[in-house]
């Protein structure tokens, strides 16, 4: 019974040793706590701070990397909004028109980009608009004929045109250089790929490009006019007639052919 009693003690010992090592150890992670904590408190104050730098900084950095995350306001609305609408005519040359509105409320420049300027032009290939003006693009393009006896509508274009926009101060002439001038201003407002009609197959599509087309031209026989003017006439160079004086002279002239058919 003694062995017995011997043998179960060592058991027993390691059993309430196994029951108290949670206990030992919370006592001892009681202990470390404070040596930690102290620890964690010198490194925090040996730290060195620079007032007005360090979150300054991260403001200004955080700030800016949420500026390029968010997109880019469009000034631009484009009717087609993503798509130039040809009429499929294979050796000719088709026209496509889009129609371009400043939604901004400052004056604003767009300028045309293709990948195939050799075989497409844009009329105008740009322009300033003031808020709320809407004009008509018209886009050139000559159609390459069929490869390998390739169906109709079977051919797609590889050809893109690209719309940027820049903001400037105000009513002025549009030069190509402003784009250059101002790179780091400049917005891309769309990228337009091509889509060939079937010109024999109506289609709300191509009633509303031949819409366009017709106000497109209208518009720029509107600009070829010369512009009335009330005001006085320019004759030659420099020669301002009023047209009161003109009467005037008339008149003297009538009297003397008067006075020599009298005498």
């Amino acid at each position: 019974m003694a062995i017995d009693t011997e043998q179960k003690s060592p058991s027993d010992g390691k059993v309430w040793g196994i029951f108290k090592l949670p206990f030992r150890q919370t006592g001892n992670n009681a202990r470390t706590t404070p040596s930690s904590s102290s620890a964690s408190n010198l490194y925090v104050q040996t730290q060195p701070h620079v007032e007005g730098s360090n979150h300054h900084g991260s403001a200004i950095s955080v700030s800016s990397v949420a500026k390029s995350l968010l997109p880019t306001r469009r000034r631009l609305k484009l009717d087609p909004a993503n798509k130039l609408y040809f009429p499929y005519e294979p050796g000719k040359q088709v026209r496509s028109a889009v129609r371009i509105k400043n939604t901004s409320r400052s004056y604003t420049a767009f300028k045309f980009q293709t990948t195939a300027p050799k075989s497409c032009f844009m009329r105008p290939p740009g322009a300033i608009l003031a808020p709320g003006e809407s004009i008509i693009a018209t886009v050139f393009k000559f159609v390459e004929p069929p490869e390998n006896n390739e169906k109709q509508m079977d051919q797609k274009s590889r050809v893109k045109f690209k719309i940027m926009s820049l903001k400037v101060k105000g009513p002025m002439d549009y030069i190509p250089e402003l784009f250059d001038e101002q790179k780091d201003q400049v917005a891309i407002e769309q990228i337009l790929r091509v889509v060939f009609l079937d010109p024999e197959r109506p289609c709300p599509a191509l009633e509303k490009l031949k819409c366009q087309l017709d106000e497109a031209d209208a518009a720029l026989e509107a600009r070829k006019k010369p512009p009335e003017d009330s005001g006085p006439r320019i004759i030659g160079e420099g020669l301002v007639i009023d047209e009161w004086k003109e009467r005037r002279e008339r008149y003297l002239a009538r009297q003397q052919v008067e006075g020599l058919d009298s005498a």
